[in-house]
Parts: structure tokens; C-alpha cells; sequence
């Protein structure tokens, strides 16, 4: 397949940068008026139109891309897709004043999640999470991350994580699988948490480790859930299995949830809704990667992450959709990009980065895509003729996605 007459080639990053830090974020290398060959899967080559090959402009398979941008697919590097039904009844109590808290005190959140998916059944949660994740690919995005975390017993968070293995074998995009059993304490476990924490690392790990089913190991580091010293005793116990961290920091409150995170060399610390300098200057002189989900912030109407200070730190910022039925029910990664701009001030270049090649370096994936280099996976999209790049984020109702292109062939849902 060649793709040619494309009006910008976005993202041509040298295939040895894996990641981009701080001020490198701004710079996001766009070729006009290109072509792109891809074959066996993988970007073969690219151009500009003055200098194509006549081998390559005679191939039978043609894309003509006259007036449209050619980006690397979306990296969603935190989701959590499973889940077996919506919690529309809490948008309504939101919507009447009631906070996050206030909807968990009464039954709500994710211990509801929790009772609705150990009724499911793992081909029900299977076919449900099928049809969130072809929409979510529709819209741009070619490789994603996905948590277990509504299970909160043994046997469901294992039911959770054998439907991303399916998943995983099921779609042609590249797929990470998180651990995510402290995502809060189940009811059993209300007043026994040292309880709940032997039962996620005496007995859940060593089960999840024989079956391989999980990449990551997650936990949601918060006041009324996780504290750090829990944090740390369970990552620290994962790690022994060979997942390393990708926690949930600072959404509701300043906690130490980063820090801890670090500590245990997380591939990502993501939310950081709320930040302080500690948290600035820790994340400025490590690997680590500030994942930030403005669509979360803005539908639980929260504080927005603080981008801007972030990247003056120098450190990594990727986004991501953290699609969920409680606080983001949106895995559109184009309303992402939007936000970003919008709420999080970040310059297009910047938000795009962050969602292609960042977000594949907060899973471990950089190295084969979201960037345009030769020998990377062909994950791509083709917008509809737009008039910049800034148009995506500017036009953030609109789906400007027209071609989605994973492995080098047309995805069509």
C-alpha cells in the first residue's frame, strides 16, 4: 500500500526516540506534501511527492490523501474498557450536586461496578468490551491499555484479565494488560484491609502470574482507598512477578502517591490532577511518565492536571482516555487531544505528542509504534482533508478520522 499526495506526514520522529521530555514536546516534525509506503505490516518508506520512486507511484494500491494529514495511531495508555454495564444513574447524581465520595458512601462507584460484572459472564463482558473497543479504534487509536479493577475478588479479577487476553487475541492492535485489584476494598474487606492486601499478593498474584495474564500492576493511591505505605507493600510484591507499576496518583488530593510510585520505578504515574512542587521536581529527574486524563477531569469536573508546569519540569507527559463507566464513559482520544489544548493549555504539537508517542512510551511500545519511522508498525490514520494540524483539537466535535489503518491494512470495524 502507498499513501501518496499526503498534505502533512505527522510525528516523523527518529525511530531511537522513545520518549520526549519537557521542551521536546513542542517539536513535532510534519512532512508536506508526502508519500508513505508501508509493506508487510510495517512503514517501508516515506517521501516527499518531488522524489517519488516511480515503482512506488505505479503500485496497484493507491491512497490518495490529496488535502489530508497522515498521523501514528492514538497510544491510549490507560483504560479500563471491562466492565458490564454503564452507570448512567450516577451521571444524574452528579449532575445533582452529589460528589465522587458521596456517590461511593452510597453504594455507587466502583463497588457497583464490582456486583454488576461478578453477575456478567466472561463472554458477556467479552462481547460488550468487542464493541467499546472497535469504536475506540475508529476514532484514531491503534494501541491501548486495559485494567482489570471491578472484580475486587479473586475469581473476578480473573475473569477480567482472561477477557483482555481474549481481546488481545482478538484485535490487530497492540494491547497491555494492568492488575488492578486495589482499586478500592471491597465489603468484605471494609474493616480487615491488612485482610484484602494478603489476599491480593498471597493469593491473586501467584494466579495471575502462572497464567500471565497481566503486564502492569495498578493501584489506586488515594485518601479513603489506597494509602502509600499499602501502595508500596503491594507494588513492591508485584514487581517479584514482573509487573511493574502503573498507579493512579494524586487525583483527589497530594498524597505521596507519585513519589511511591517512582520509587518502584512506574512505567507511568497517571491522573495528577493534583500536583505540587515535590511532585514537579520528582518527575523531572526520572524515567517515569505523568499520564494525564483531561476527559476525566472534565466530566467529574475537577481540577485539570497541571501540564504546563509539568512540562517547564522537563519531565514526560503522555494522555490517555481512562475510558470507564463511572468517571470518563468516552474513549474518543480526538476530545482528548482537544482538552488538552483547551483545558490543559498545551500546544498542539505538544497534545499530540503526548497522545502518540508518549502514550506508547507509558506502555512500553515505543519502540514499534506511535511515530512515523521506517520498520514501525503501520498503525495510522488519514484525517479528512483539514486545513492544519491544529484543526483536529480546534474542531473538537467533529470526527475528522476518515482512514484507520493498522498493520498496513484498511480497518473497517
Amino acid at each position: 500500500m502507498v499513501i501518496i499526495n499526503i498534505k502533512g506526514l505527522v510525528g516523523i520522529h527518529p525511530k531511537e526516540k522513545l520518549v520526549l521530555r519537557g521542551s521536546e514536546m513542542a517539536n513535532l516534525p510534519v512532512l508536506e506534501n508526502a508519500w508513505l509506503l508501508v509493506e508487510g505490516g510495517l512503514i517501508k518508506d516515506f517521501g516527499s511527492m518531488n522524489g517519488i520512486p516511480a515503482a512506488v507511484l505505479n503500485l496497484e494500491h493507491t491512497i490518495d490523501a490529496s488535502g489530508k494529514f497522515v498521523f501514528p495511531s492514538w497510544c491510549d495508555s490507560h483504560t479500563h474498557i471491562v466492565f458490564s454495564a454503564p452507570r448512567e444513574e450516577e451521571f444524574v447524581m452528579k449532575i445533582a450536586g452529589k460528589t465522587y465520595e458521596e456517590i461511593a458512601a452510597a453504594g455507587g462507584g466502583i463497588l457497583n461496578s464490582a456486583n454488576k460484572l461478578a453477575a456478567a459472564s466472561e463472554d458477556e463482558l467479552f462481547e460488550s468490551a468487542t464493541l467499546r473497543l472497535k469504536q475506540m479504534i475508529l476514532h484514531g487509536t491503534g494501541a491501548v491499555e486495559i485494567k482489570s479493577g471491578y472484580g475486587l475478588t479473586v475469581a473476578s479479577e480473573l475473569k477480567m484479565l482472561r477477557v483482555i487476553r481474549r481481546l488481545k487475541a482478538a484485535f490487530p492492535i497492540p494491547i497491555k494488560s494492568t492488575l488492578l485489584a486495589a482499586h478500592a476494598y471491597p465489603l468484605a474487606y471494609k474493616n480487615d484491609h491488612a485482610g484484602y492486601l494478603q489476599l491480593i499478593i498471597d493469593e491473586l498474584l501467584p494466579k495471575v502470574a502462572e497464567e500471565n495474564l497481566a503486564d502492569y500492576m495498578d493501584v489506586f493511591c488515594e485518601k479513603g482507598f489506597f494509602s502509600v505505605e499499602e501502595t508500596d507493600l503491594l507494588l513492591s510484591a508485584a514487581v517479584k512477578y514482573g509487573m511493574l507499576p502503573k498507579i493512579h496518583a494524586n487525583q483527589l488530593s497530594v498524597t505521596g502517591a507519585v513519589q511511591v510510585g517512582v520509587k518502584n520505578n512506574a512505567v507511568s504515574v497517571d491522573h495528577l490532577e493534583e500536583t505540587d512542587a515535590k511532585v514537579l521536581e520528582c518527575l523531572a529527574t526520572n524515567e517515569t511518565i505523568a499520564t494525564l486524563l483531561p476527559s476525566c477531569s472534565f466530566y467529574l469536573n475537577i481540577p485539570f492536571a497541571n501540564a504546563r508546569g509539568l512540562i517547564a519540569a522537563n519531565a514526560p507527559v503522555a494522555l490517555a482516555s481512562d475510558y470507564n463507566p463511572g468517571s470518563t464513559p468516552s474513549g474518543n482520544m480526538n476530545f482528548v487531544v482537544a482538552l488538552a489544548c483547551i483545558k490543559l493549555k498545551m500546544m498542539p504539537e505538544e497534545a499530540i505528542n503526548g497522545a502518540t508517542l508518549n502514550g506508547a512510551a507509558a506502555m512500553e511500545l515505543s519502540n514499534e509504534i506511535g511515530s512515523i519511522a521506517i520498520g514501525k508498525k503501520a498503525n495510522l490514520f488519514i484525517t479528512k482533508a483539514m486545513p492544519s494540524i491544529a484543526f483536529l483539537p480546534y474542531s473538537f466535535g467533529e470526527a475528522q478520522v476518515e482512514t484507520v489503518i493498522l498493520n498496513g491494512e484498511i480497518y473497517h470495524g
